[in-house]
């Protein structure tokens, strides 16, 4: 999709009232049908992803409708599409999409930036990451994605010592799941909702290691549901149902805390 920007809230008066500014979602779907016709896999591979960034809640990039139909022709084509390509957001981060049953169909890839930019969306704190590159292990017969590893240049060490590219996590072993599959990033989307370790490992990872506060109640919430939900109603859904177990959770950490410190002192 060369002409991503037409599809997003950037070119303010230009497509806001078209159903498809260059026919390009029609072409997809026309190539994706050609794809199914002659039993093909494919990727898919574009610069502004849609659903929401994580660091920003409820931060849109494409329009609602464009947002709407390209969701719509992921679960249409699900099964010539073996992997999602996209970066923009200069973090690590990957979407998941889902069939209407709620069964993991499709993931989304973002990459990090080689370029260390540090957003300038008001409300975002400390919205910088350091440079990563991002390798892919696939199954040339398949196009199954069987693993990836990102490599990094940290900036502190760079600026203070010498520049050094070095590997900062591959995906089966810091996650523990068998390859980059659908159904393996789900599994690590769960983690990452449910565990507060490897929700800390995945934020850090999201900055390519430059941020390394503690992601706490608000920050887990945003990046859970950016990554669980693309479409916009079900993201609005996703704040309001994991602001309230997150909160639930809290509660019960601190009453398990005062019956250990009264357990302790009486």
């Amino acid at each position: 999709m060369a002409k991503q920007r037409i599809y997003t809230k950037f070119p303010k008066r230009d497509t806001a009232n078209m159903d498809d500014p260059g026919d390009q979602l029609k072409w997809l779907e026309d190539e994706l049908t050609s794809a199914s016709q002659q039993l093909k896999k494919v990727y898919l591979v574009g610069h502004v992803p849609p659903g929401y960034f994580e660091k920003k809640r409820g931060k849109p990039w494409f329009r609602e409708n464009f947002n709407k139909r390209y969701v719509e022709i992921i679960q249409k084509h699900h099964n010539v599409i073996q992997g999602q390509f996209f970066g923009h957001h200069h973090t690590d981060s990957f979407r998941m999409f889902y069939s209407n049953s709620g069964n993991p169909i499709s993931t989304m890839f973002i990459a990090p930036g080689v370029s260390p930019w540090k957003t300038t969306l008001p409300g975002v704190d400390n919205g910088a990451n350091n440079p990563g590159i991002r390798l892919f292990e696939y199954d040339r017969n398949s196009l199954q994605v069987l693993d990836m590893v990102t490599y990094y240049l940290n900036l502190t060490f760079a600026n203070n010592v010498v520049p050094r590219w070095e590997k900062e996590y591959r995906l089966t072993e810091a996650f523990q799941v068998s390859d980059g599959s659908s159904q393996s990033m789900n599994n690590v989307l769960k983690k990452i909702a449910d565990d507060p370790c490897y929700l800390q490992k995945y934020y850090e990872y999201n900055s390519v290691s430059y941020d390394r506060n503690t992601c706490e109640h608000n920050c887990r919430v945003d990046h859970v549901c950016a990554i669980r939900e693309v479409d916009f109603t079900k993201y609005d859904e996703c704040l309001k149902t994991e602001s309230s177990s997150s909160m639930i959770l809290v509660q019960k950490t601190l009453i398990s805390i005062l019956l250990s410190i009264y357990v302790f002192l009486f």
